[in-house]
């Protein structure tokens, strides 16, 4: 007689795979559930590299760093490296809290001609193929009631940026992939400014590029430099005589490399902003600029300015003053992922936005970032 088959070893056997399946199943679960969770999107940037030992050659939130010794960030040592060869800087920030999207209607811009007499200034707008003067930042948006834009003087910066180009009606912010701002609730009015195809133009970028372009379009190209996140100076009269920036190890050095015929163009510039977008930050640029004690003396042209990671920035467009001495002022930025340059709404005031009282820019809040006190600067030059 055959004995009765034994089958508890086996059964043990199919348990035991049965629970070790469902073990992996709930650990690739969470693994996926974990992934997610970190995942970039939504303006979140995500850091690559933690701070360096050495403060000055530290990543900033929108720029890489130059100089590190971190082969991941800047594979240079012991070799030479030019900078445009370098991965342009990954996202790291993280989201702000937003208010809901809105669905206002949207109009796409108007062309006519790019260049524009403005306070008896003559301003061009090279991005531009046309330029509509009733749709500049002075003839869109009124001053508030008893409220009087102040005197600049004409081909200052302050002047350059009353006669900035809007779009038509209150178009959406787009990004730099074509696609639309998840938060379309916090502009007052788009700028008619491109901001490229490459996640670069962020907050302290468009601040530098509405800088630069000023400065540039007054022909005052020496007076063109931003300062890198390791502290190297990004002279664009170096530039324009054909130099470019290159790495090795630690250092960054100036090395001819074009025909300076080939580098005094404006697409030429738009390549040196460009490599300026992707090394400099608000770190570097918070640096570079000076402090405004007194916020009554907010002029067009300063910058609301946190520097670090994350950090981000602000710039003031307009100024106006009423008979009792208040004074209001209009706001800018950009945001991450890159996306078009836009008027702020003052959420805080619906009744003045877009509009904000100086009184209440000690501790500004702006609707995607809180500066504290202290947070005013100025360019030097």
């Amino acid at each position: 007689m055959n004995p009765i088959p034994h089958f508890p070893s086996r059964i043990n056997a199919v348990r035991q795979g049965t629970l070790l399946w469902a073990s992996l199943v709930s650990l690739m679960l969470s693994v996926l559930l974990v992934t997610e969770s970190c995942l970039p999107g939504n303006n979140q940037k995500q850091t690559n590299n933690q701070l360096n030992e050495n403060p000055t050659l530290a990543t900033t939130n929108e720029g890489q760093n130059i100089g590190t010794n971190k082969a991941d960030t800047v594979k240079a040592n012991n070799t030479t490296t030019t900078l445009e060869n370098i991965a342009p800087k990954p996202p790291n920030n993280p989201v702000v809290p937003q208010p809901p999207t809105t669905n206002a209607p949207r109009e796409t811009a108007q062309s006519t001609p790019s260049s524009i007499e403005s306070n008896n200034s003559s301003f061009s707008y090279p991005w531009l193929t046309g330029y509509n003067a009733s749709n500049s930042l002075e003839n869109r948006i009124a001053p508030p009631e008893g409220f009087k834009r102040t005197s600049v003087t004409a081909n200052s910066f302050a002047d350059w940026l009353r006669s900035l180009p809007l779009k038509s009606g209150n178009p959406a912010v787009i990004l730099y992939n074509g696609s639309q701002k998840p938060n379309q609730s916090v502009h007052y009015a788009v700028f008619d400014i491109d901001v490229g195809k490459e996640d670069l133009q962020q907050c302290a970028d468009a601040v530098m590029r509405l800088r630069a372009e000023y400065l540039w379009d007054r022909k005052l190209y020496d007076d063109i430099h931003f300062n890198y996140t390791s502290g190297d100076k990004a002279d664009y009269s170096q530039w324009r005589k054909g130099y470019r920036p290159v790495v090795s190890g630690n250092n960054v050095s100036w090395q001819k490399k074009e025909d300076p015929t080939n580098s005094t163009s404006y697409a030429s510039f738009k390549q040196y902003m460009k490599q300026v977008f992707t090394y400099a930050g608000t770190l570097s640029l918070s640096k570079e600029m000076k402090s405004v004690t007194d916020v009554n003396r907010l002029e067009a042209g300063d910058v609301f300015i946190k520097g670090g990671s994350p950090g981000h920035a602000v710039l003031v467009l307009d100024v106006a003053t009423n008979a009792n001495g208040e004074k209001v002022f209009l706001l800018a930025q950009s945001y991450m992922p890159a996306q078009d340059i836009h008027v702020l709404i003052n959420p805080n005031n619906v009744s003045l936005s877009p509009w904000y009282n100086t009184s209440e820019a000690i501790e500004l809040n702006t609707p995607e970032w809180n500066f504290n006190a202290n947070s005013l600067k100025r360019f030097a030059d």
